[in-house]
């Protein structure tokens, strides 16, 4: 192959890359189908990278529930940008808190029911950190809603436990489906349970230089 030929290629690999680049300029680490459905949803640009090394999600000895979730989306976001430099990454962590009681995601049946059983007839606080880091630089934000459950009996939650859906959700349900047959009442952003605050992940962006309205625009057009 002739130099004149490889510089070629070369400078059609760089535009190739450089045309994927302004496509999808964000990095979303994370492999959730709701947090991708939320940012398609808003006209946001992303491909999904995940670190070859999962973040551990064991709260520290004393942690509050509110640093707990922010501190995992930073680490999150963290993980990833080390092996994309120069490009937006987004992160983001999710957890329900009764009672300054951080419930995570059930590790079996028994524990789901109980988690629903705990939460039912009363309020609970849905806690989503948010983070967006660019090399060196990051910074999180934490968005809070509370939301209200109407009665649920035991067979009730045992048959929700059955449909699979709150198996990998942090509270044992998903509002997002079948699970917001529960939720009588939310104050704060939906977006926020469902887990990414749009509002705060549209003002994070935006900081770390991205052109979200063009972005949009692109699309549209």
């Amino acid at each position: 192959m002739s130099f004149e030929k490889l510089a070629e290629e070369v400078a059609e690999r760089s535009s190739e890359s450089a045309a994927a680049t302004m496509r999808a300029p964000v990095i979303l680490a994370s492999a959730s189908p709701r947090r991708a459905e939320l940012l398609r949803q808003i006209g946001i640009a992303y491909e999904v990278r995940l670190s070859a090394v999962p973040v551990d999600e064991t709260p520290l000895p004393g942690e509050l529930p509110a640093d707990y979730v922010t501190r995992l989306a930073a680490e999150k976001a963290a993980a990833v940008a080390i092996a994309a430099p120069g490009r937006v990454v987004l992160a983001a962590d999710t957890t329900v808190v009764l009672d300054d009681r951080i419930l995570g995601k059930p590790g079996d049946a028994a524990e789901a029911v109980d988690m629903l059983l705990a939460l039912q007839g009363r309020a609970h606080e849905v806690m989503t950190g948010v983070a967006v880091r660019r090399d060196a630089v990051g910074r999180a934000v934490l968005a809070r809603t509370r939301v209200w459950f109407r009665p649920v009996e035991r067979a009730e939650a045992e048959a929700y436990w059955l449909t699979g859906e709150g198996a990998d959700k942090a509270g044992g349900y998903g509002i997002q489906g079948i699970g917001a047959i529960f939720a009588e009442t939310l104050q704060g952003s939906y977006s926020t349970v469902v887990g990414l605050p749009l509002a705060e992940t549209e003002r994070l962006l935006r900081e770390f230089g991205v052109d979200t309205w063009a972005m949009r625009s692109s699309q549209c057009g």
